[in-house]
C-alpha cells in the first residue's frame, strides 16, 4: 500500500464506504436531533439533560467492562470461524453481566444531582433504559465488524440512528422532555432484530482460559472511559461552576465541531482490523499514516476556513441568532477538533489497533488532568470561553502525547 489510490482501492475494497456513509448517516442524525432538540426545548430542560446525557457519557464507556472492544480486537486476529464464535459467545454473556451492575450503579448516581436539579431522577430512569439498549447495539456492531460484514454494520447504524431521529423529532413535538426521553431509551432496542435474524443472541455460557482477552478489554474500557470523560467533563464541571444556561450555551458551541471527527474515525474504524492484522509491518504502517494525512490535511484546512470566515452565520444558521455571540468558543473547539483529526484519532486508534491499549490509558489521564485543572483555573474568569480553551490545550497535549508514543513504538518495528 504505497500510493494514495491503492489506499482508497483497499478501503473500498474492504467495504469502508458502507461504514463511512452509515457513520456519516449517524453524525447527521445526531447533528438534526440535536438542533431539533435546542428547538424544541427549554433552555432549562435542555441544560438539565445535557448534564445528565454527559453522565450517561461516562457510563456508557464501561458498556459490558470493554467486552465489545476486546471481542474486536482479538475476534479481528482469530483465524478461524469457530475461535471467532467462541470469543463472541464468551464476551457477550460474561459483558452483559458486568453491564447490569453498571446499569445499577448510573441510576444511584442520580443522587448527586437530584438536590441541585429537582426533576432529574426521571431523566435518570429513561437514561438508565437506554445504556441496557446500547449494550446490545455496541455489541452487534463489534460482531459485524469481526466478520468483516461492513453491509450489515452499516444496516444496523443506519435503521437505529434513522428511525431512531423520527422518533425523537415526533415524540418531542408532541410531548417535550418526556417524549424525548422515550424515544432515546426505545432506539438502541431495534438493533435486537439482527440478533434474532442471525441468531446471535446465545446465553451459553464458555470459558476461555486467557487473561490478555479481559485484560485488554479492561484497558480499553478504561481508557475509553477516561476519553470520553474529556467530552464530559466540560459539560460536568460548568454544570457546578455556572449553571445550566452557561451548559446550554456550551452546549451549543461544540455541536458542529465534535461532529467533524467523523470524518477521520469512519475511515480508521473501517481499517481497524486491518490495521490489526498488519501491526508488525512497517511499511504498511508508514504508508498508511502518509496517506491518511494526504486526504486529511487538505480537509481540516477547508474546513477551517470556512468555519472562521462564517462562523456567526453558521451559529445563526443553524441554532438561531439566539447563539450567533459565541463566535470565539465556536472557533476554538473548530481548532480543537481539527487537531484531534491530525493527531488525537490517528494515533490514539493506531496505538490501539496495534495492542498498546496501556499507552492510551496513560494519555487519557494526563490529559484529562490537563483539563480539570485548566477548567479551574479559566472557567471562573473567562466563562465557557475559559472552558473552551481548556479543552483545547487538553485536545492537543493527548495528540501530541500519543504521536510521540507511537512513534516509539513505530522505531520498533524496525
Amino acid at each position: 500500500m504505497k500510493s494514495l489510490q491503492e489506499f482508497l482501492q483497499n478501503f473500498f475494497k474492504n467495504k469502508g464506504q458502507y461504514v463511512f456513509f452509515s457513520l456519516l448517516i449517524a453524525k447527521i442524525c445526531g447533528l438534526i436531533s440535536s438542533i431539533a432538540v435546542v428547538r424544541m426545548l427549554p433552555q432549562s430542560d435542555f441544560g438539565m439533560m445535557t448534564i445528565v446525557a454527559s453522565v450517561f457519557a461516562v457510563f456508557a464507556t464501561f458498556s459490558g467492562l470493554g467486552s465489545s472492544q476486546g471481542f474486536l480486537r482479538f475476534g479481528a486476529i482469530a483465524e478461524q470461524a469457530e475461535e471467532k464464535e467462541k470469543l463472541h459467545q464468551h464476551f457477550f454473556l460474561q459483558g452483559f453481566l458486568y453491564h447490569l451492575i453498571l446499569s445499577v450503579l448510573f441510576i444511584l448516581s442520580s443522587i448527586f444531582f437530584v438536590q441541585k436539579y429537582g426533576d432529574v431522577l426521571l431523566i435518570f430512569i429513561f437514561f438508565t433504559i437506554r445504556l441496557i439498549g446500547f449494550y446490545f447495539f455496541n455489541h452487534i456492531q463489534s460482531y459485524f465488524r469481526v466478520y468483516h460484514d461492513n453491509k450489515n454494520f452499516a444496516r444496523v447504524n443506519n435503521v437505529v440512528n434513522v428511525l431512531g431521529l423520527i422518533l425523537i423529532i415526533i415524540l418531542t413535538y408532541f410531548f417535550g422532555l418526556k417524549g424525548y426521553l422515550l424515544a432515546i431509551s426505545l432506539a438502541p432496542f431495534l438493533s435486537l432484530f439482527w440478533f434474532f435474524k442471525y441468531k446471535i443472541l446465545n446465553f451459553q455460557r464458555i470459558k476461555l482460559q486467557k487473561k490478555e482477552l479481559w485484560s485488554y478489554s479492561f484497558h480499553a474500557v478504561f481508557t475509553a472511559f477516561l476519553s470520553d470523560l474529556l467530552f464530559s467533563l466540560d459539560i460536568l464541571l460548568l454544570g457546578f461552576l455556572l449553571n445550566e444556561n452557561a451548559v446550554a450555551d456550551y452546549k451549543v458551541a461544540i455541536i458542529l465541531p465534535s461532529n467533524l471527527t467523523f470524518l477521520a474515525l469512519s475511515m480508521l474504524q473501517a481499517d481497524f482490523t486491518k490495521i490489526a492484522k498488519n501491526a508488525h509491518n512497517q511499511l504498511f504502517v508508514k504508508d498508511y499514516i502518509s496517506n491518511y494525512y494526504k486526504i486529511f490535511i487538505p480537509i481540516c484546512l477547508v474546513i477551517f476556513g470556512v468555519s472562521f470566515f462564517f462562523a456567526k452565520e453558521i451559529l445563526t444558521l443553524f441554532f438561531s441568532s439566539q447563539y450567533a455571540h459565541e463566535t470565539q468558543v465556536f472557533l476554538i473547539l473548530v481548532i480543537t477538533f481539527l487537531m484531534n483529526m491530525l493527531f488525537r484519532n490517528l494515533f490514539g486508534n493506531l496505538l490501539s489497533a496495534v495492542g498498546e491499549m496501556k499507552k492510551n490509558t496513560i494519555i487519557s489521564i494526563f490529559s484529562l488532568i490537563v483539563l480539570a485543572i485548566s477548567a479551574f483555573i479559566l472557567v471562573p474568569k473567562f466563562q465557557i470561553l475559559g472552558m473552551g480553551i481548556s479543552v483545547f490545550l487538553a485536545m492537543s497535549f493527548s495528540g501530541f502525547l500519543g504521536m510521540f508514543f507511537f512513534w516509539k513504538y513505530f522505531k520498533k518495528l524496525g
